[in-house]
Protein backbone atom coordinates (compact mmCIF):
# COMPACT_ATOMS: atom_id res chain seq x y z
CA UNK A 1 0.00 0.00 0.00
CA UNK A 2 1.54 3.28 -1.07
CA UNK A 3 0.45 5.98 1.32
CA UNK A 4 0.61 9.12 -0.76
CA UNK A 5 -1.11 12.19 0.55
CA UNK A 6 -3.28 13.35 -2.28
CA UNK A 7 -5.80 16.05 -3.07
CA UNK A 8 -9.42 15.22 -2.41
CA UNK A 9 -10.83 13.14 -5.22
CA UNK A 10 -13.87 14.39 -7.11
CA UNK A 11 -16.95 12.23 -7.18
CA UNK A 12 -19.25 10.77 -4.58
CA UNK A 13 -19.53 7.75 -2.34
CA UNK A 14 -22.93 6.44 -1.34
CA UNK A 15 -23.74 3.76 1.19
CA UNK A 16 -26.84 1.76 0.31
CA UNK A 17 -28.69 -0.24 2.95
CA UNK A 18 -31.70 -2.47 2.58
CA UNK A 19 -33.49 -3.08 5.84
CA UNK A 20 -36.99 -4.40 6.44
CA UNK A 21 -37.70 -4.28 2.73
CA UNK A 22 -36.78 -0.61 2.43
CA UNK A 23 -33.82 1.09 0.82
CA UNK A 24 -31.77 3.81 2.46
CA UNK A 25 -28.97 5.78 0.84
CA UNK A 26 -26.52 7.90 2.77
CA UNK A 27 -23.48 9.90 1.80
CA UNK A 28 -20.17 8.40 2.82
CA UNK A 29 -17.28 10.51 4.04
CA UNK A 30 -15.11 11.82 1.20
CA UNK A 31 -12.15 9.76 2.48
CA UNK A 32 -13.99 6.80 0.97
CA UNK A 33 -13.08 8.10 -2.48
CA UNK A 34 -9.35 8.11 -1.90
CA UNK A 35 -8.87 5.17 0.44
CA UNK A 36 -10.45 1.79 0.00
CA UNK A 37 -9.89 0.91 3.66
CA UNK A 38 -11.80 4.00 4.72
CA UNK A 39 -14.71 3.04 2.46
CA UNK A 40 -14.80 -0.52 3.78
CA UNK A 41 -14.63 0.66 7.40
CA UNK A 42 -17.50 3.10 6.89
CA UNK A 43 -19.69 0.40 5.39
CA UNK A 44 -18.91 -2.06 8.18
CA UNK A 45 -19.87 0.53 10.78
CA UNK A 46 -23.41 0.67 9.41
CA UNK A 47 -24.06 -2.70 11.05
CA UNK A 48 -27.27 -3.40 9.23
CA UNK A 49 -29.01 -6.75 9.37
CA UNK A 50 -29.81 -6.38 5.67
CA UNK A 51 -27.72 -5.81 2.60
CA UNK A 52 -25.09 -3.07 2.76
CA UNK A 53 -22.96 -1.91 -0.14
CA UNK A 54 -21.10 1.15 -1.33
CA UNK A 55 -21.29 2.85 -4.72
CA UNK A 56 -18.34 5.10 -5.54
CA UNK A 57 -18.19 7.31 -8.61
CA UNK A 58 -14.67 8.64 -8.98
CA UNK A 59 -13.78 11.75 -10.93
CA UNK A 60 -16.24 11.05 -13.79
CA UNK A 61 -13.84 8.24 -14.77
CA UNK A 62 -14.91 4.95 -13.20
CA UNK A 63 -17.01 3.42 -10.46
CA UNK A 64 -16.47 0.92 -7.69
CA UNK A 65 -19.06 -1.30 -6.04
CA UNK A 66 -17.99 -2.68 -2.70
CA UNK A 67 -19.86 -4.91 -0.35
CA UNK A 68 -18.66 -6.28 2.97
CA UNK A 69 -19.10 -10.05 3.07
CA UNK A 70 -18.21 -12.51 5.82
CA UNK A 71 -14.43 -12.67 5.92
CA UNK A 72 -13.77 -9.90 3.46
CA UNK A 73 -15.24 -7.59 0.90
CA UNK A 74 -16.68 -8.18 -2.57
CA UNK A 75 -15.41 -5.62 -5.07
CA UNK A 76 -16.07 -4.51 -8.60
CA UNK A 77 -13.92 -1.92 -10.36
CA UNK A 78 -15.51 -0.76 -13.62
CA UNK A 79 -12.20 0.04 -15.35
CA UNK A 80 -9.05 -1.84 -14.38
CA UNK A 81 -6.84 0.77 -16.09
CA UNK A 82 -7.95 3.37 -13.52
CA UNK A 83 -5.45 1.70 -11.18
CA UNK A 84 -2.67 3.45 -13.11
CA UNK A 85 -3.96 6.89 -12.08
CA UNK A 86 -5.97 6.44 -8.89
CA UNK A 87 -4.81 5.03 -5.57
CA UNK A 88 -8.24 3.70 -4.68
CA UNK A 89 -8.44 1.71 -7.93
CA UNK A 90 -4.93 0.39 -7.31
CA UNK A 91 -6.07 -0.63 -3.81
CA UNK A 92 -8.96 -2.58 -5.32
CA UNK A 93 -6.62 -4.50 -7.60
CA UNK A 94 -4.29 -5.10 -4.63
CA UNK A 95 -7.12 -6.65 -2.65
CA UNK A 96 -8.18 -8.71 -5.66
CA UNK A 97 -4.54 -9.73 -6.15
CA UNK A 98 -4.67 -8.60 -9.78
CA UNK A 99 -1.86 -6.84 -11.60
CA UNK A 100 -2.73 -3.47 -13.08
CA UNK A 101 -2.89 -3.38 -16.88
CA UNK A 102 -0.09 -1.96 -19.01
CA UNK A 103 -0.05 1.73 -19.83
CA UNK A 104 -0.45 0.92 -23.51
CA UNK A 105 -3.67 -0.95 -22.96
CA UNK A 106 -6.61 1.17 -24.10
CA UNK A 107 -9.23 -1.47 -23.50
CA UNK A 108 -11.70 -0.87 -20.72
CA UNK A 109 -12.60 -3.92 -18.75
CA UNK A 110 -13.90 -4.50 -15.25
CA UNK A 111 -12.04 -6.33 -12.54
CA UNK A 112 -13.59 -8.07 -9.57
CA UNK A 113 -16.96 -9.64 -8.93
CA UNK A 114 -19.67 -8.85 -11.49
CA UNK A 115 -22.02 -10.89 -9.32
CA UNK A 116 -21.54 -8.61 -6.32
CA UNK A 117 -25.21 -7.52 -6.41
CA UNK A 118 -26.78 -10.54 -8.10
CA UNK A 119 -28.78 -11.58 -5.03
CA UNK A 120 -30.37 -8.11 -5.02
CA UNK A 121 -31.63 -8.35 -8.59
CA UNK A 122 -28.60 -7.28 -10.60
CA UNK A 123 -27.30 -10.39 -12.39
CA UNK A 124 -23.67 -10.34 -13.47
CA UNK A 125 -24.45 -10.27 -17.20
CA UNK A 126 -26.56 -7.15 -16.71
CA UNK A 127 -23.87 -5.48 -14.65
CA UNK A 128 -21.42 -6.30 -17.45
CA UNK A 129 -23.73 -4.52 -19.92
CA UNK A 130 -23.72 -1.41 -17.72
CA UNK A 131 -19.94 -1.51 -17.35
CA UNK A 132 -19.68 -1.76 -21.14
CA UNK A 133 -21.55 1.54 -21.61
CA UNK A 134 -18.27 3.41 -21.80
CA UNK A 135 -19.90 6.56 -23.19
CA UNK A 136 -21.82 7.00 -19.93
CA UNK A 137 -20.48 8.78 -16.87
CA UNK A 138 -20.08 6.64 -13.75
CA UNK A 139 -22.95 8.41 -11.99
CA UNK A 140 -25.20 7.48 -14.92
CA UNK A 141 -24.03 3.87 -14.74
CA UNK A 142 -24.70 3.79 -10.99
CA UNK A 143 -28.16 5.23 -11.60
CA UNK A 144 -28.84 2.33 -13.97
CA UNK A 145 -27.85 -0.06 -11.19
CA UNK A 146 -30.10 1.78 -8.72
CA UNK A 147 -32.96 1.69 -11.21
CA UNK A 148 -32.57 -2.04 -11.80
CA UNK A 149 -32.34 -2.98 -8.13
CA UNK A 150 -35.06 -0.60 -7.03
CA UNK A 151 -33.61 2.31 -5.06
CA UNK A 152 -33.43 4.93 -7.82
CA UNK A 153 -35.66 7.43 -5.94
CA UNK A 154 -33.58 7.30 -2.77
CA UNK A 155 -30.39 7.43 -4.83
CA UNK A 156 -31.30 10.41 -6.99
CA UNK A 157 -32.64 12.33 -3.98
CA UNK A 158 -29.32 11.90 -2.25
CA UNK A 159 -27.34 12.79 -5.37
CA UNK A 160 -29.33 15.98 -5.71
CA UNK A 161 -28.24 17.03 -2.23
CA UNK A 162 -24.61 15.95 -2.79
CA UNK A 163 -24.24 17.60 -6.17
CA UNK A 164 -26.22 20.72 -5.36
Amino acid sequence: MHMTQQEPVNGFAVAVVREDGRWRCSKMDSSALSELDAAITQLRQLRSTGAVFGLLAVDDEFFIVLRPVPGGVALLLSDAAAALDYDIAADVLDLLRVDPPDDEDNEIWPEGDLGVLSDLGMPSHELQIIVDQVDLYPDEQLQMIAQRIGFIDEFTQLLDTIQA
